[in-house]
């Protein structure tokens, strides 16, 4: 038996070798190159600084001023280039398209130099021998998310990215931008400031320029230290929140992923924190964030909870893809798509540990958490892609499908973020239980920092297999295969009863009656204002059998008028296999769809603790999730 698993371990891991170096060797010919282009940059870079102002918020539009100045002669013509995307958000965004009155001339007070676009988003500018350039534009500013620019009377937001054009081949180049603040507003940035230069800060090189967003505004600030480090809270708007609490809480969340990751690879950290009334979001970079939080959504508790998980998930990410970074993610190509296989990895990992965080921190209960996760697993269960398309897969085409969902994407798609939390907890679980819990996830990623980051290298999906079976003690290639390059179903119940808990699927029983004999119609539907839309429908209910399309208006249930909650009240009287009759309008027709009612098989799911759980599974239940085992599933 040993000489039999010892071969198919030598087996696993020359195969796994072999792809390794394909991937690294396609990644390290990328790299090559943007270091040929580093080595040059210090010899023929110009000296490159920017201006931003803001001098009439009303307009939104920021106004951009770059000087590049050249030491040894500036080259005929230069290209100047707008990315079309920010790292973080794997989208092409097009930022050049709000570029407006764009010009060139030589030096402060010289003529103007001729230029020309030469594609969608690069200026090239004919120098004429001048070695100065001062290139003036501005950029309308409307759209307020983490990964965009808003510029209005209440504030000025942007990431660089969709802001300041850098030189075409000097991207290893430094550079410095000051801010000309509208009135009395104040400036925040992650960016190190230029000492005796007000508001003007420098970079490194144009991966770190465009890592940190500004935001400009009369905003407040949270102070607080972890370890001797200075962590400043930046609050940009009014809500329902207490802010000494956030300070306290957020600095518990702070500490419990320092306990993880065991070092602090900044000087100093910045949340920048802007409410609004319904925009929510964040993106991580390298020594901040930029989060937007619904104004009154800091409250209830379980709303305070869903932020802190938010912002735990921004935060693991300054190291989890910001340091430890998947093949194709840096250093990046801000002209076009950047291809990996490992963003579940790099978002779904971080979403296992956002509220496991909270957890560790103490700012949710075990019960709290165990529901969390048993709600993740029914939304997953009850979407018909996730059979279609493997996280790996999903990870890949983010760039066409992620942020542009339409009806038939639950059909045919998968979240990485989503999955790829669930695939991590039960990777977790999983080196739990090979190794009789001496190590875990939390040693993969600590792994990955040393090996990688620190080495200044990216990792390949062999190489995170690999850290996952080096701590693991064993070949995980039969988990790989089935659940991060597969479709298959995710199986429960036996990773739960290691820790010794169970997935009850049979939920609470309506009108007397248990889930399997509840009518479904299976359609999701959105009720706004006096219409009831079908938002989508997924591919294994009654209500697509029956041809019920996407965004038909359901105005009348059997006859009578239809809203959300007369629909289900009717559901509620009905049995599998009665019909429902459905009168819809489907483009500004009046259509009739007769659906044959479903039975549903399954309640809301929970997960509970087993009957009589052994001492090994309290103890492996205590070290996952840091409490007792509960006194709950004591005799049952």
């Amino acid at each position: 038996m040993r000489q039999t698993r010892a071969h198919s371990l030598a087996l696993a891991a020359s195969v796994l070798l072999f792809f390794s170096l394909a991937s690294t060797h396609a990644a390290e010919g990328a790299r090559a190159a943007r270091q040929r282009e580093a080595a040059a940059a210090p010899r023929t870079a110009p000296d490159i600084s920017y201006t931003v102002s803001m001098p009439r918020p009303n307009t939104h539009l920021l106004e951009v001023e770059a000087r590049l100045a050249y030491r040894q002669g500036a080259p005929a013509s230069v290209d100047l280039v707008m990315p079309v995307w920010t790292p973080g958000s794997y989208l092409v965004r097009e930022y050049a398209r709000h570029v407006q009155d764009f010009a060139v001339t030589a030096g402060t007070a010289g003529h103007a130099l001729d230029w020309a676009k030469v594609n969608k988003n690069t200026w090239r500018v004919e120098t004429g021998g001048a070695r100065e350039l001062r290139v003036t534009y501005k950029v309308y500013s409307n759209e307020l998310t983490v990964r965009t620019s808003e510029l209005n009377d209440r504030h000025a937001f942007w990431n660089n990215t969709a802001l300041l054009v850098y030189p075409e081949g000097h991207l290893r180049a430094p550079s410095t931008v000051r801010v000309v603040p509208f009135g009395n507003w104040k400036v925040a940035t992650g960016l190190p400031p230029v000492a005796g230069q007000p508001n003007t800060f420098r970079a490194e090189d144009f991966d770190v320029l465009y890592d940190a967003p500004f935001l400009v505004s009369n905003f407040r600030v949270l102070d607080f230290e972890v370890k001797g480090i200075p962590h400043r809270i930046v609050i940009d708007g009014e809500g329902n929140f207490d802010p000494e609490r956030m300070r306290a809480d957020i600095r518990r969340v702070v500490e419990a992923t320092l306990e993880l990751m065991r070092e602090i690879p900044y000087r100093d950290y910045t949340f920048i924190l802007m409410t609004h009334p319904t925009v929510r979001g964040g993106l991580e970079h390298l020594n901040s964030t930029a989060l937007i939080w619904r104004r009154f959504n800091f409250r209830p508790d379980a709303e305070w909870r869903d932020f802190l998980s938010l912002v735990a998930h921004e935060y693991f990410h300054l190291w989890n893809v910001k340091r430890i970074r998947p093949d194709a993610l840096g250093p990046f190509d801000y002209t076009q798509e950047n291809y990996t296989r490992l963003l579940w990895v790099a978002e779904g990992t971080t979403s296992y540990y956002d509220n496991l965080l909270v957890r560790r921190a103490g700012l949710m209960t075990d019960r709290q958490y165990l529901d969390i996760i048993a709600k993740a697993v029914e939304d997953l269960r009850r979407t018909p892609g996730r059979l279609k398309q493997s996280i790996e897969e999903a990870s890949f085409d983010a760039w066409i499908e992620y942020y542009r969902p339409d009806e038939n994407t639950v059909n045919t798609a998968v979240s990485y973020y989503d999955k790829g939390a669930l695939v991590a907890l039960l990777l977790d679980l999983e080196i739990r239980r090979h190794s009789d819990g001496r190590r875990s996830l939390d040693d993969v990623m600590r792994a990955l920092y040393d090996e990688f980051y620190k080495k200044g290298r990216n990792y390949a999906p062999a190489d995170f297999q690999r850290a996952a079976e080096q701590a693991a003690g064993a070949s995980l290639d039969e988990f790989f295969r089935r659940y991060v390059r597969g479709r298959e179903e995710l199986e429960w119940d036996a990773a739960l009863e290691r820790v010794g808990l169970r997935l009850d699927t049979t939920g609470e029983a309506a009108a007397g009656r248990p889930a399997g004999e509840r009518a479904n119609l299976g359609a999701n539907l959105a009720q706004e204002g006096e219409r009831l839309r079908v938002t989508n429908v997924p591919s294994d209910t009654a209500a697509y059998e029956a041809g019920l399309y996407a965004n038909d208006q359901i105005v009348a249930v059997d006859g009578f008028r239809a809203t959300r909650d007369f629909l289900n009240a009717r559901l509620e009287e009905k049995r599998p296999g009665d019909v429902m009759t459905l009168t819809v309008f489907r483009n500004e027709e009046l259509r009739t769809v007769n659906v044959r009612l479903a039975g549903r098989s399954e309640g809301a799911y929970r997960i509970v603790p087993v009957r009589n759980p052994s001492d090994a599974q309290r103890r492996a239940y205590q070290a996952w999730l840091g409490a007792p085992f509960p006194r709950a599933a004591q005799g049952q």
